[in-house]
């Protein structure tokens, strides 16, 4: 086969400017520091010559300097004014003027703002989503750092039910369904009442939907292991009863969630309402399609296959956190969206191009030439909304950029709507025919839906969440363990996905020229797999700090406090002097 320049394709060459982005930003802060490396060069330079100086110094200019050195140490007693009598607060102006802050080693960031009242059981039930969330990110990714490990060690155990390719749609359906998915719905009830100034239709209804989550993920999880699934399609490997349970659950929350919104007491219906609902909706026609039994067959399962694996992606998952993002951020930032114009433009697009997109996986395959191009055009269109939500975002954050130096939700923001921009264009450049040709069927794929769900989803939804629940609960996560999950976090999905693309890159070409068999291609990989193993465990012990964080925020802890206040004090003596008649 004649071998092409592949820099010469617009695929590639798009994959290179996106993988740059990251790449530029991380030169400014090396220049920057190299910058500070010099600055420190010079002052010591500066500073040999001051010393210099000083050996030289005169007796007469040293007395001089003393002399000043005496005049700038003056200073007033602090008792001019106040005499030298103990102070009366007649008025009760003076209270804990005597507390000194600690001294602190770390950057102090700032901390949640108290927010209107939220009805404690709307709060249990959020918190229950929350944390059954919390439970499914930890479980199905420690099936997925089990499973990266087999890429290096794949004879670690002989289990049938673990071998890869059961606990492989354990791991991404737990996290899918069990993690992502509740999550999300867990600040839909948090955000719905919020924005239609209404209280939440019925919080049985959240918990009915809860248990069918739940129960649906556990089921899956279980008949996956004992090799009963739904046979080939993935992200679709649970069989329908069990995919029928979470289905119901979405129905009842859906209209749960429609019959809040129709109270609502304002006119307009804000955006994120728009996406959250539109989210819900399409989930049950991309299930019902994808589960339909008519067309599971042949060529029309395959399309039906890219159709539901790209909807579930799109429309459910990015579709539901951009409408969270559009209610958390400007309240994080506390200014309005930039545009509700952009906002509205990007939903209705995605709806329109997002929908068409599914067969880009199958480009070469024998479905017809036209819906290959459909979905190719499809691809490209994407990058109006991509573009618009991308602008729509950094704009609000427009004169508030110095807020991320102290806020420790905000880097989760602005990490999801860097990497919603790079790796949803990613998607569009791999759609191309000649960069479809070199990375379908390799790793590059996997390295592409990390991208996406890890870098996108799940890191808004962090954000998110260490946002609403110290709000719920008035109580703050750890810095230092949040910092420590964030860059964990981040530099895991770095170490796991840019040695995976460059090596799949490489497998492709090697696939391509067909001189070589295909075990040397797998030999080709293993260095790749090994660094894909070392950023999982990041990423997973980075998933066991915020599993500690959410469980500081929630915990019941009964503090002892001692009065301090003459009021207090007063109220105190009072209870304990009721207590003692009582006894």
């Amino acid at each position: 086969m004649e071998t092409k320049n592949i820099f010469s394709e617009s695929g590639i060459i798009i994959t290179l400017l996106l993988i740059a982005i990251p790449v530029i930003v991380a030169s400014i802060l090396v220049i920057i520091k190299a910058k500070n490396v010099l600055k420190n060069f010079l002052k010591k330079k500066e500073l040999e010559k001051f010393n210099e100086y000083l050996k030289n110094l005169s007796p007469e200019e040293v007395k001089k300097i003393e002399q000043r050195k005496k005049e700038l140490e003056f200073s007033l007693s602090n008792n001019e004014l106040a005499g030298d009598m103990t102070p009366i607060d007649a008025k009760g102006l003076i209270d804990n003027v005597s507390e000194a802050s600690s001294l602190r080693f770390i950057e102090q960031k700032k901390k949640s703002q108290a927010r209107p009242y939220i009805e404690p059981d709307l709060t249990k039930l959020i918190l229950w989503y929350l944390g059954c969330a919390t439970f499914w990110l930890l479980f199905g990714t420690t099936v997925g750092e089990y499973v990266g490990i087999k890429f290096v060690a794949p004879d670690v155990d002989h289990y049938s039910w673990l071998s890869f390719g059961r606990l492989r749609p354990v791991h991404t359906n737990a996290v899918f369904w069990g993690w992502a998915s509740l999550a999300m719905l867990g600040l839909a009830y948090y955000v719905i009442p919020r924005v239609s100034n209404v209280p939440i239709a019925s919080i049985k209804t959240g918990y009915r939907t809860l248990i069918l989550v739940n129960a649906s993920v556990i089921l899956g999880s279980l008949f996956l292991m004992a090799g009963i699934n739904n046979g080939g399609g993935e992200y679709r490997e649970y069989i329908w009863p069990v995919m029928a349970l979470f289905g119901i659950g979405v129905i009842i929350s859906l209209r749960n969630f429609y019959k809040t919104i129709a109270k609502r007491t304002t006119k307009e219906i804000y955006v994120s309402n728009w996406y959250i609902i539109s989210a819900m909706m399409f989930l049950l026609v991309i299930a019902v399609i994808a589960y339909w039994p008519s067309w599971q067959n042949g060529l029309g399962e395959t399309i039906i296959q890219g159709y539901y694996m790209h909807q579930g992606v799109g429309m459910w998952f990015m579709l539901f956190n951009l409408g969270l993002m559009y209610y958390f951020l400007p309240q994080q930032l506390n200014k309005p969206i930039y545009s509700y114009s952009l906002g509205i433009l990007a939903f209705w697009v995605q709806i329109l191009f997002y929908t068409l997109i599914g067969t880009h996986h199958f480009i070469f395959s024998a479905i017809p030439w036209w819906l290959q191009t459909v979905a190719i055009v499809g691809s490209a269109g994407m990058i109006i909304p991509v573009v618009a939500g991308t602008t729509n975002f950094l704009m609000t954050f427009k004169g508030s950029w110095h807020k991320l130096s102290g806020s420790y939700t905000l880097p989760f923001y602005l990490i999801g709507i860097i990497f919603y921009f790079t790796g949803s264009l990613q998607g569009t450049a791999e759609a191309f025919k000649f960069t479809n040709l070199i990375w379908h069927f390799t790793d590059f794929t996997v390295a592409h839906s990390h991208l996406t769900m890890y870098g996108i989803i799940c890191f808004m939804l962090w954000g998110f969440i260490y946002t609403v629940v110290p709000r719920l609960t008035g109580k703050e996560p750890p810095q230092i363990t949040v910092g420590a999950h964030f860059w964990l976090a981040l530099i895991g999905l770095l170490f796991y996905t840019f040695p995976l693309m460059y090596g799949s890159t490489l497998r492709g070409l090697m696939w391509m020229e067909g001189a070589k068999s295909f075990i040397e291609s797998v030999e080709l990989m293993a260095p790749y797999w090994l660094w894909r193993a070392i950023g999982g465990s990041l990423m997973w012990l980075s998933h066991i700090l915020f599993a500690y964080n959410f469980y500081v925020m929630v915990k019941k802890k009964v503090e002892i406090e001692i009065p301090s206040s003459p009021k207090d004090i007063l109220n105190a003596k009072v209870e304990l002097d009721n207590q003692e008649v009582t006894n």
